[in-house]
């Protein structure tokens, strides 16, 4: 279609030239004087009809702007030989009409009015005819020059400038609904690629740390048909999983792996209902205010600060951490936010998202007791530093005696060790390998890995002679390992046992503290030194026996269960020897009753009473 543009000029007859020399009118010209008229058409055919609409309109416009000016006019004066009136116009509009319309002609009003007829009438909302009609879903675009689509179809079939009917108009509309249909959905697949594009990109800052070990093909099998178990919540065998474990965990299922841990753990150990933690959920205390907020904004910068997930200032990893702080802080009012959970929420977030985070550290806290060391007391803190002197007093006496020596206790190196999981000093990739432990083997892990780490630079600290050199060392150099040497201090936490010896010393240590209370309040004047004297040694004895007992306990706790673990394999193994029993006894009395069907009735009743013998006498040999 041509669309005119009329401009509206302060000269009305500068209007009508503007309008006799539009391009349709030199269009038009050109046509009728080039083009001859083709000797198969018909000579009587009317004018187009949107020419007569382009003259009529165009001087309506032209009276219009001559009342206009003429109203404006003070001094009165007519513009009769500047302005033409509509008869004029209908007079030249006659005179174009050629007598006949070629081919070309024919192709192009079917182009450019192709609904002439509908352009004489008036719309039902009160629009001139001359306006342009709605385009069709398959109109060309509007950027197209006409004429160049008359030129590429010169050499095209006659067409009829017919309408189309009512189902082939349905058809296209239904075809453009489909497209559009089409188009949406395609967008809708677009956001989906580009918000798992957004995800990946993401996970691959998350996962930006140089793992510990190698974890080969085999073990990443292993772990995916064990981890199928996991919503299932089977429960599985403790040393294979110990034992995948220590083959290594595949860095982008970590936080999978985790969460079947978790499971399993689960499944064993169930907590008493005084100890498990309110029930509400993680959207539900996002909605509510923390009294801990200032604290938790302090220390966000702090945590992780050079990795590129959690540097950016209020970024996206910022914000996960502090909705996961926030909601655990609600959670629990005890504990409230201590410094120190922050990394470990952070190790967390780096493996799963924010939901999924929460969930595994209330399992930490709750369900493996990491709560105790965050309480405000600090009691299990101070237990723990008194845990660890003893297993250096034990194990490595002169290392224990050197630090003695220049009064370094463990609160000075551990404390940060043992708040944070070693999360605030060490690699990454060496952090990942002991949360994978601790989620297998509860709280005992941390003194595992602080001892192994002693032991492993105990030369070293020993060489150290001042206390500001021993305390340098501890923080700095310790934690800047080689990956060999971590490795070495993996294998040995997974090789060692100090379960018992942990027990005892915080019985040791709960028997100090009951002393120590007892010398700080003194005794009456009138009771004999003596008999308290020989009544807390009684005691002693007393606490001995009992933790001795207890050891013994835990001891025969743990065979039965292992016995009870291998009692029901064999249980489940039994029950599948005994169902293909019976499947067989089924097929051998199918196989019976066939034969029985081939044999003379004499035979049958010796089968028979053979049979009765063989109930009777299972034991018997019968030949």
């Amino acid at each position: 279609m041509f669309f005119c543009c009329v401009r509206i000029h302060a000269d009305p007859s500068a209007m009508f030239s503007c309008c006799l020399h539009s391009p349709v009118v030199g269009v038009w010209h050109t046509l009728n004087e080039n083009e001859s008229a083709s000797p198969g058409l018909p000579s009587s055919v009317s004018a187009p009809s949107f020419l007569k609409t382009l003259y009529q309109g165009s001087g309506r416009l032209l009276q219009h702007s001559e009342s206009q000016f003429s109203k404006s006019d003070g001094e009165g004066k007519k513009r009769t030989s500047t302005v033409c009136s509509s008869e004029s116009l209908n007079a030249v509009g006659a005179t174009l009409t050629p007598r006949r319309i070629s081919w070309r002609r024919r192709i192009f009003l079917q182009v450019a009015s192709p609904m002439n007829k509908s352009s004489k009438m008036q719309h039902p909302d009160g629009h001139d005819g001359s306006e342009l009609l709605p385009l069709s879903p398959l109109a060309p675009p509007l950027e197209e020059d006409p004429l160049v689509l008359v030129l590429q179809n010169e050499d095209g079939p006659d067409k009829t400038g017919e309408r189309k009917n009512s189902e082939e108009l349905q058809s296209l509309w239904r075809k453009a609904i489909h497209q559009q249909i089409l188009l949406l959905r395609m967008e809708k697949e677009n956001q989906k690629l580009e918000a798992s594009r957004d995800e990946l990109q993401s996970r691959k800052v998350k996962l930006d740390y140089d793992e510990v070990g190698t974890c080969q093909k085999d073990v990443i099998n292993v772990w995916d048909k064990k981890l199928l178990n996991c919503r299932a919540k089977i429960r599985c065998d403790m040393e294979d999983i110990h034992s995948t474990l220590k083959e290594g965990v595949p860095k982008s299922r970590r936080g999978e792996i985790w969460q079947f841990l978790a499971v399993q753990h689960r499944v064993r150990h169930r907590l008493p209902n005084k100890q498990q933690p309110p029930d509400v959920s993680y959207k539900e205390l996002l909605k509510q205010l923390t009294a801990q907020q200032h604290a938790i904004l302090v220390d966000l910068g702090r945590t992780f600060p050079t990795h590129p997930y959690f540097s950016a200032h209020l970024g996206a990893g910022q914000l996960s951490l502090f909705n996961l702080l926030k909601a655990y802080s609600l959670l629990d009012k005890e504990v409230g936010y201590c410094q120190g959970i922050s990394f470990v929420a952070g190790v967390l977030l780096l493996h799963m998202s924010e939901e999924q985070a929460f969930e595994m550290l209330k399992f930490l806290m709750y369900d493996l007791g990491f709560r105790k060391q965050y309480r405000p007391d600090m009691m299990s803190l101070q237990i723990q530093m008194y845990q660890l002197s003893r297993l250096l007093h034990d194990y490595h006496r002169d290392l224990y005696n050197h630090l003695e020596e220049n009064e370094i206790s463990p609160s000075l190196y551990a404390a940060p060790w043992f708040l944070t999981l070693f999360a605030s000093q060490f690699p990454l990739g060496f952090v990942a390998r002991v949360f994978d432990i601790i989620f297998l083997q509860g709280t005992e892990v941390i003194f595992k890995v602080a001892l192994s780490l002693l032991s492993s630079q105990e030369t070293s600290i020993m060489g150290c002679e001042s206390f500001e050199n021993t305390v340098d060392f501890l923080k700095t150099t310790i934690p800047d390992m080689t990956h060999p040497q971590m490795e070495k201090i993996i294998t040995q936490v997974f090789e060692m046992d100090i379960s018992k010896q942990l027990h005892a010393y915080e019985v040791e240590y709960h028997v100090l503290q009951d002393e120590l209370q007892e010398n700080v309040n003194p005794c009456d004047e009138g009771e004999p030194l003596e008999k308290l004297e020989r009544a807390n040694s009684h005691l002693k004895r007393q606490n001995m026996d009992l933790l001795e007992k207890l050891q013994v306990a835990h001891a025969k706790i743990q065979s039965l269960e292992s016995n009870l673990e291998t009692i029901l394999t064999r249980e489940n193994k039994m029950k599948t020897v005994i169902q293909s029993l019976e499947q067989e006894k089924i097929t051998y009395q199918k196989t019976l009753e066939q034969i029985m069907k081939y044999l003379p009735a004499e035979v049958l009743s010796d089968c028979e009473l053979l049979l009765k013998e063989v109930n009777y006498n299972p034991n018997n040999k019968i030949k």
